[in-house]
C-alpha cells in the first residue's frame, strides 16, 4: 500500500502559517490610513492615489533587508527589533529624494513557521511603519524547508512614497561653499555588521549577553539597536527649498555615499571629530586594528544622514532642528572636487 503523505510531511505546516497571517492581520491593520481600500489577506493590496496637493506627483520607491543584523537576533531571540529597522532604513532611502512614505510590503521567508516569531518582526515592522504614517498593505510569508536553518529568516522590505516634483530633492543645487549637517546614527543601524561580529564574536570572545564596560550595555544589546528614520526630524523642511541634498549614510559608509548625490566639479570635505564618535565604533576599530579608512567606508561612524544647505539657511535650519529636539553637527562643506570625500 502506498504510504499517503501530506505537506505537513515535507515541512510545510499551513496551519502554522495561517496562525502567523492572522497575528500580522491585526498589526497591519494598525497602520492602515484612509487611503488604504484592501485587507491583509488579499492578493494584492489597493491603495487609493491621492497625493493632496502636490502638482505633479512622483512616486519613488525602494526596496532592503537587514543583512547580517538577523544573525544578532538569532543570537539573542529577541526579533521585534530587526523590523523596526527595516521600516527606518526604506523610509530614509526615499527620504533623501524628499518623499513621504505612502505603503510598505515585507517579506519574511523560514525554513519552519513560528507564529511567534514572525509576529515579533512585524510588531516591529508595524511599529516603524506607524511612527512614519506608512500603512503596511500587504506582504508574503513563505515557509521553506531545507533552505534556512532551524530558527533562522530572512526579511526584506518595499516602500512607495511620492514627493511634488517641484520638492524633488537631487543634489543638483549644490555647489561649493554649502555647509554639511550631521544627524546623528544611534549605533551601527543596519550596516557593517559582518565586520562587527567578527570582530565581537570572534577576535573579543564575546558572547550575546557579554557586558562590554566600554559600551554600558550587552554586546548583543549594541548590535540590535535600532535604524532610525529622520522623517520625523525633517519633514517640516522638505518643502522649504532649503535642502540641496541629503544623504543617508547606509553601505559604504561616510567615504562612498555622499558622491552618489555630488554634481559634477564638486567634492565634500567632512571634518572628523567634528561631532561626537560613538564607543562601539573606537572599540571595533581597537579590536580588529581597522585603519581609518576601513572604517570611515563600512560604518556611519556615528552620522546617521548628511544634509546639505547654504550658508545663508543655516541659521533656519539649526532653528528648526533644535525646535524639533534633533542633535546636529556641523560636519564640513562642499568645496570644488571630482565627486570624492576627504576626511581629515
Amino acid at each position: 500500500m502506498t504510504e499517503e503523505f501530506s505537506y505537513r510531511d515535507a515541512g510545510v505546516d499551513i496551519d502554522a502559517a495561517n496562525d502567523a497571517k492572522n497575528r500580522i492581520r491585526g498589526l497591519a491593520r494598525a497602520t492602515f490610513t484612509p487611503n488604504v481600500m484592501t485587507e491583509i489577506g488579499s492578493f494584492g493590496g489597493m491603495f487609493r492615489a491621492d497625493f493632496g496637493q502636490m502638482r505633479e506627483p512622483v512616486l519613488v520607491s525602494s526596496a532592503d533587508g537587514v543583512g547580517t543584523k538577523l544573525r544578532v537576533a538569532f543570537m539573542t531571540g529577541i526579533h521585534n527589533t530587526v523590523g523596526r529597522d527595516l521600516v527606518g532604513h526604506c523610509v530614509n532611502d526615499i527620504l533623501v529624494q524628499g518623499a513621504r512614505p505612502l505603503f510598505f510590503l515585507d517579506y519574511i521567508a523560514a525554513g519552519r513557521m513560528v507564529p511567534e516569531t514572525v509576529a515579533q518582526i512585524v510588531e516591529g515592522i508595524a511599529a516603524g511603519c506607524r511612527e512614519a504614517g506608512c500603512a503596511l498593505i500587504g506582504g508574503e510569508t513563505a515557509e521553506m524547508p531545507g533552505f534556512y536553518a532551524e530558527g533562522e529568516y530572512d526579511v526584506a522590505g518595499f516602500i512607495v512614497g511620492a514627493v511634488d516634483r517641484r520638492h524633488i530633492i537631487d543634489g543638483s543645487r549644490i555647489q561649493a561653499g554649502d555647509v554639511l549637517i550631521g544627524l546623528p546614527s544611534v549605533g551601527l543601524h543596519t550596516n557593517g555588521y559582518s565586520l562587527a561580529r567578527k570582530l565581537f564574536f570572534e577576535a573579543a570572545g564575546y558572547s550575546h549577553d557579554t557586558f562590554v564596560d566600554q559600551l554600558g550595555c550587552t554586546a548583543g544589546q549594541e548590535l540590535l539597536k535600532p535604524h532610525p528614520g529622520y522623517l520625523q526630524a525633517i519633514d517640516g523642511l522638505l518643502e522649504s527649498g532649503m535642502i540641496r541634498g541629503l544623504v543617508h549614510i547606509t553601505g559604504g559608509g561616510l567615504l562612498e555615499n555622499p558622491p552618489r548625490i555630488l554634481p559634477e566639479g564638486t567634492a565634500a570635505e567632512i571634518d572628523a571629530g567634528s561631532w561626537p564618535r560613538l564607543p562601539v565604533f573606537d572599540l571595533l576599530a581597537h579590536l580588529g586594528g581597522v585603519s581609518d579608512r576601513e572604517m570611515y567606508r563600512t560604518f556611519n561612524m556615528g552620522i546617521g544622514m548628511i544634509m546639505v544647505v547654504s550658508p545663508s539657511d543655516l541659521g533656519a535650519i539649526n532653528a528648526h532642528l533644535e525646535q524639533q529636539g534633533t542633535k546636529h553637527y556641523d560636519i564640513g562643506r562642499i568645496v570644488a572636487g571630482d565627486r570624492s570625500v576627504s576626511i581629515g
